[in-house]
């Protein structure tokens, strides 16, 4: 059985390394992904995947680089997912991934002009998502973790708008049935978002206050896990059931 690629396009921070987990981990544990059944390669360390073809399917995580800057290994990964799209592999991305899809495929991605989004954050099912079986198990509204400054700002060609937030019209995007991209992480756990919260703090204290009143907003998102775990479960790709 051919594994799931996890393509890890960056790191998390330090703290949240050290206190929570890693990108790869936080995809393994909120989308119960069976250890056995995947391979991880860290884009920037310079690791390289094998053909799509080797793969039952395709995760990209998030990443604190920026689409726009075009790094080497990014603009790889870019060709990458193009060669993986010809032959429909299925593909899901968050936030980097969201975006570098986007990218590869003619969108256009760049700062968003409202500035950061970041907080768990109220999302909104647009009508197409009526038509989509992927997202019916989700409530018309629904709860995401986000932090990200780059966007899709025009959707390539194809893509089918699924959900918007308040700040970022493109929250999930569809490119047919095996391919899902969402702009929110739904590999945070609440935990987790917190932390990014109290991370920012230290970075920039001249907005403190602002992401203490955001931490008190801040909960798991099990409807946006669920995204994630149902791609998981189309590929077999689960952990096994205890006992």
């Amino acid at each position: 059985m051919k594994p799931l690629l996890l393509m890890q396009t960056g790191d998390a921070p330090d703290a949240i390394r050290r206190e929570k987990a890693n990108f790869d981990g936080m995809f393994l544990q909120q989308g119960n992904i069976d250890a056995d059944r995947v391979q991880i390669v860290h884009l920037p360390a310079g690791e390289h995947p094998l053909p799509p073809q080797s793969y039952s399917g395709v995760v990209i995580t998030g990443s604190p680089a920026m689409v726009t800057e075009q790094l080497p290994w990014s603009e790889q990964a870019a060709e990458w997912l193009r060669q993986a799209m010809l032959i429909k592999l299925p593909i899901f991305g968050a936030c980097y991934g969201h975006q570098l899809l986007a990218y590869a495929l003619g969108g256009e991605v760049g700062y968003h002009p409202q500035g950061m989004e970041v907080g768990t954050l109220d999302i909104e099912l647009l009508p197409a998502a009526a038509n989509d079986r992927r997202m019916a198990m989700l409530p018309p509204r629904l709860k995401a973790n986000l932090i990200h400054s780059q966007s899709v700002l025009t959707p390539p060609a194809g893509a089918v708008v699924l959900a918007r937030s308040q700040q970022d019209a493109f929250q999930i995007l569809s490119y047919g049935d095996h391919v899902l991209t969402t702009q929110f992480h739904p590999e945070f756990n609440g935990a987790v978002m917190h932390q990014y919260l109290s991370w920012l703090g230290e970075l920039y204290p001249e907005q403190l206050a602002e992401y203490q009143l955001k931490q008190q907003q801040v909960s798991d998102t099990p409807f946006s896990r669920l995204l994630l775990q149902g791609f998981v479960v189309s590929l077999g790709a689960q952990k096994a059931l205890a006992g």
